[in-house]
């Protein structure tokens, strides 16, 4: 691993761990919880509420989502469900409530309070089905098509190996099985002073990378059916937008083809006989190949 990889997952870990230590309150009134005095924040511009969810636990919820993705993951009863940077176990509970007893919940976080957090959660409610494990999403700690479904919000855009990350949600995904995920990206060209702002002002920007970008990844990991079920913008005020912007980008700016959005992509690992036929085409004529 590079020098920059370890040093950004570093930060990553530390800002996580001062994190769990606060407050629904102070995380969303910071820079999506870092604390680093955002006067401008608006609190409510990144999280979705989830109070009114089934499975809704209020000591679970730092609020430090930018989606709602259980609400589309078309998870059933008896379903196992992976949850990536599972937190203090907001929507691994949320998943929970939908799988029932009959299936299990795993979720996967890389930073140790937070994992200490979720499990003092789980044991509080008497679950035994919802279980918590440290480990890296480049690299997950979960044996290969062991789930039904996987869940992530606001996680991925902060992995640094973004390929590696969905190959390893392709690897632990059952054939046939399916994810929906929560994340940032970006549409058209930022100019740096921009997006620094919109990392202070929204919080969850950083590491996010274009909207298209992010989706041809996902393909190249395997997946198909790919489908944004979810997309919103996130609304910077005009005064920050007119310090980097000239008239004719700010035109630009309140069109759908730029900006920060949070959006909610659906996708599906191709199931066994998808895969037998690639297989079979691939040990007839090569990778890639369209003559058999």
């Amino acid at each position: 691993m590079n020098t920059t990889t370890e040093s950004l997952k570093q930060i990553v870990k530390e800002k996580y761990s001062e994190i769990a230590d606060q407050s629904k309150t102070q995380n969303e009134t910071s820079c999506c919880g870092a604390g680093c005095g955002c006067a401008t924040i608006d609190e409510a511009i990144m999280a979705e509420d989830y109070t009114k969810l089934t499975g809704y636990v209020a000591s679970a919820d730092l609020g430090l989502g930018c989606g709602l993705p259980t609400e589309f993951a078309k998870i059933k009863e008896g379903d196992v469900v992976i949850d990536l940077g599972s937190g203090a176990g907001n929507d691994a509970f949320v998943a929970r409530a939908v799988t029932g007893a009959t299936g299990k919940v795993i979720g996967v976080d890389f930073t140790d309070k937070m994992i200490e957090k979720a499990r003092a959660n789980s044991e509080k409610l008497g679950f035994n089905n919802v279980e918590f494990r440290f480990g890296d999403i480049e690299k997950l700690p979960i044996t290969a098509n062991t789930a039904d479904v996987v869940v992530s919000n606001c996680v991925m855009n902060l992995v640094p190996d973004k390929h590696k990350a969905f190959g390893e949600t392709f690897r632990v995904l059952k054939p046939g099985g399916h994810f929906s995920i929560s994340d940032i990206v970006l549409v058209g060209d930022l100019p740096d002073g921009l997006r620094k702002s919109a990392e202070m002002y929204a919080g969850c920007v950083s590491g996010a990378i274009q909207k298209q970008e992010y989706l041809n990844i996902i393909e190249e990991a395997g997946f198909e059916n790919i489908t944004i079920q979810k997309n919103k913008r996130i609304n910077m005020p005009e005064e920050i937008l007119k310090a980097y912007l000239n008239d004719e980008e700010l035109k630009t700016a309140k069109s759908e083809n730029f900006g920060i959005f949070s959006i909610t992509v659906y996708a599906e690992k191709p199931g066994v006989a998808s895969q037998s036929k690639q297989a079979a085409k691939e040990a007839c004529c090569g990778p890639g190949s369209t003559c058999c």
